[in-house]
């Protein structure tokens, strides 16, 4: 026989009862088969752990050497077991979450993290900003988890995109611009005006819904000034750089210097995913994430 954690398990019942009969009654089992598992234990090292008494047994110098060596080995497995459970229901372990640059600016997003936060607060949760495309790269580099972004194109391989919500794009304005005298504006208002946009390889998704929504009123923006992160365009509409179309939620920067004006007319959306790796549906972490999303 092997030394495992049934056979340990016995030994420190009859230790600790220091009687073999009401040992087998704590252990819900027959007297005759623990002595049968003692005795094979003892003949498996080579040594006597009881001496038997008239009523009872007690350790000898070998048991005594055993018993606290197997009381911390079945505290381990214990642990161990409850550690792997945890595990299993997203209790422990860790969760590396991105998002992109304009995710926290939507109340949704912070709301998230904050529940996630406190229902499972022996996860290592951690957070990192990037582009749409750099996420998903991530994601199927296994270097992230999960992660926050606008809609992709296409479908990528190995990927699941879970879409979550849209929201209103807005203009954004020089606060100093005519423009911003008025309540709503259409997009055909901006025809002549300087844009500041995103490169199309950073947000395909929103970049080509920006440009559609100009397209159907009959003009194509003309772009001045690109930069990958949304923060960063509204400050330089704020610079007087140009104007933008940007997420509803983006008012919520409170950067000195700049409109927002609700567009007149078909309002484009901005759309929001969950995005994570097709093999990890099952994982507890996203599992857990996807249910409180």
């Amino acid at each position: 026989m092997s030394l495992d954690l049934r056979a340990l398990r016995y030994f420190v019942a009859v230790a600790e009862a220091r009687h073999i009969t009401r040992a087998a009654q704590q252990l819900g089992m027959a007297q005759p088969p623990l002595s049968q598992q003692i005795k094979a234990l003892e003949l498996h090292l080579g040594t006597a752990l009881f001496r038997r008494l008239p009523r009872g047994v007690e350790l000898t110098p070998a048991g005594e050497a055993l018993l606290d060596d197997a009381r911390t080995l079945l505290r381990q497995a214990e642990q161990a077991e409850a550690r792997v459970r945890r595990v299993a229901k997203g209790e422990l372990g860790r969760l590396r979450l991105g998002m992109i640059n304009s995710a926290p600016f939507h109340p949704l997003i912070p709301g998230v993290i904050r529940e996630f936060r406190r229902r499972y607060p022996t996860v290592a949760l951690t957070l990192d900003e990037g582009t749409t495309p750099a996420l998903a790269a991530a994601i199927a580099a296994r270097r992230m988890d999960a992660a926050f972004v606008r809609p992709l194109l296409a479908a990528a391989d190995g990927l699941i995109e879970t879409p979550l919500m849209s929201e209103d794009l807005v203009i954004a304005l020089p606060a100093d611009h005519p423009l911003s005298r008025r309540k709503r504006l259409p997009l055909m208002a901006l025809s002549l005006e300087p844009f500041v946009l995103f490169p199309r390889a950073v947000g395909a998704g929103l970049h080509e819904e920006i440009l559609r929504a100009c397209h159907r009123v009959g003009f194509l923006p003309r772009v001045v000034q690109e930069t990958s992160q949304v923060t960063s365009i509204v400050n330089l509409v704020a610079a007087g750089i140009g104007v933008s179309i940007v997420p509803a939620s983006m008012q919520q920067a409170q950067i000195d210097g700049v409109s927002y004006r609700p567009i007149q007319g078909t309002v484009p959306k901005a759309r929001l995913s969950l995005i994570h790796r097709a093999d990890e549906t099952d994982a507890a972490q996203i599992r857990n994430l996807l249910q409180l999303v």
